[in-house]
């Protein structure tokens, strides 16, 4: 691991921002100094901000890149290293993967298989080989509404390392797709059903759901617990659910759907996680809450990219912006997300810290990143 200093930046702390220079060694941010000054063979960075590198709890970007067009199954190492080296270009210095577990497989039309063991190991294995320029953790979406998420769940174990356990319920008429004419639109347009199929499609899901959900809830939860992962609730609507995912032990909300929800999590003492795509178009695309909305009500902790990886900077400025605080929005996608993911070494900028460091320049609403370092080593 080489020494780095980078000087003469805007340096994104913990509370408050400084025009000063940080030296990187051994993987770790070793000082923090204020000034203007560039040591010799410091890089200057002209006054560009310096930030902690960005931390992405929920992505579904690997899925794109393992298939990029409807039934186009791409090589999973290339797709896993093309995943990795994209969000190092945005900045994203630590990802939990997101991977799907529990599957419909009675259905002729519509079911969606396994794959989330085999893609594990695939990260697993990059990540030993020492390919991948970012930290990967798994996160396991557990889809409550399947058949098979018990039998999926008992294929992993404490060796792999399962960071993140979030239950999933896409069961219609409730949470996310509660409203069942938005999902009409969605399900129709993406498997081409027609209206008895979807009307029937919307049956046996809603009797699937009924069937499993005791089951497979207690299921996730319990493997939370035997994998040391965090727990996390997953489109929490009422204050009732809310409830009921304090009581399982969740540690962080994803994409709660109401104000009402919001508001209860925060009494509960579960932060809040939504969607940068969400918070960058003005709204949900599912009809549901605005960030916006949640972050100047204060009730806004994590942001996610959710399915677009370069939205996490931008949300991540944006609400400085918004709450005329820049540490307070980059926090959102920096130490609040590692703190919720139990990740005590990184997320911010402090002696001591693992130096996963960004450097941004601002070109009015948009940002480009100049540099990404992980542990101290520059990656792009």
């Amino acid at each position: 691991m080489s020494d780095t200093i980078v000087a003469n930046a805007l340096l994104v702390l913990p509370h408050e921002t400084l025009r000063g220079s940080l030296h990187l060694s051994g993987g770790v941010i070793r000082a923090i100094d204020p000034g203007t000054a560039v040591p010799a063979g410091a890089l200057d960075c002209g006054g560009d901000l310096v930030m902690p590198g960005l931390v992405e709890l929920h992505t579904d970007n690997l899925e794109r890149h393992i298939e990029p067009r409807p039934k186009v199954d791409w090589p999973h190492a290339s797709a896993i290293i093309a995943h990795d080296a994209e969000l190092a270009s945005v900045g994203i210095t630590t990802v939990f993967d997101a991977l799907r577990v529990g599957s419909v497989i009675s259905k002729a039309k519509g079911n969606y298989g396994e794959y989330a063991r085999a893609l594990a190991d695939e990260i697993l294995d990059l990540r030993r080989q020492g390919v991948l320029r970012i930290s990967h953790f798994l996160h396991l979406r557990a889809e409550v509404c399947s058949e098979t998420l018990v039998e999926e769940l008992d294929k992993f174990g404490p060796a792999d390392a399962i960071g993140i356990i979030s239950l999933m319920d896409h069961t219609p008429g409730q949470r996310q797709f509660r409203d069942v004419e938005k999902l009409k639109d969605y399900v129709m347009g993406k498997h081409g059903y027609s209206l008895d199929e979807f009307h029937g499609h919307i049956a046996a899901q809603k009797a699937l759901g009924d069937r499993m959900r005791d089951l497979h809830e207690a299921a996730a939860v319990a493997a939370a617990q035997r994998f040391g992962a965090v727990l996390a609730s997953h489109d929490d609507t009422t204050e009732d659910q809310v409830v009921q995912s304090a009581r399982q032990g969740a540690h962080f909300a994803e994409f709660p759907t109401t104000v009402e929800a919001a508001r209860a999590c925060q009494a509960q003492g579960i932060k809040v996680m939504m969607g940068a795509p969400n918070l960058i178009r003005g709204g949900s695309h599912s009809g549901n809450v605005a960030a916006a909305d949640l972050a100047e009500a204060g009730l806004l902790d994590v942001v996610s990219s959710d399915y677009v990886p370069s939205s996490l900077l931008t949300a991540g400025l944006r609400l400085g912006d918004l709450w005329g605080n820049l540490a307070r929005g980059v926090a959102t996608v920096t130490r609040a997300p590692a703190e919720a993911a139990g990740l005590e070494d990184r997320g911010q900028l402090v002696p001591g810290a693992r130096a996963d460091v960004i450097r941004v320049a601002r070109l009015g609403q948009a940002a480009v990143v100049r540099g990404t370092w992980v542990a101290g080593n520059r990656v792009a």
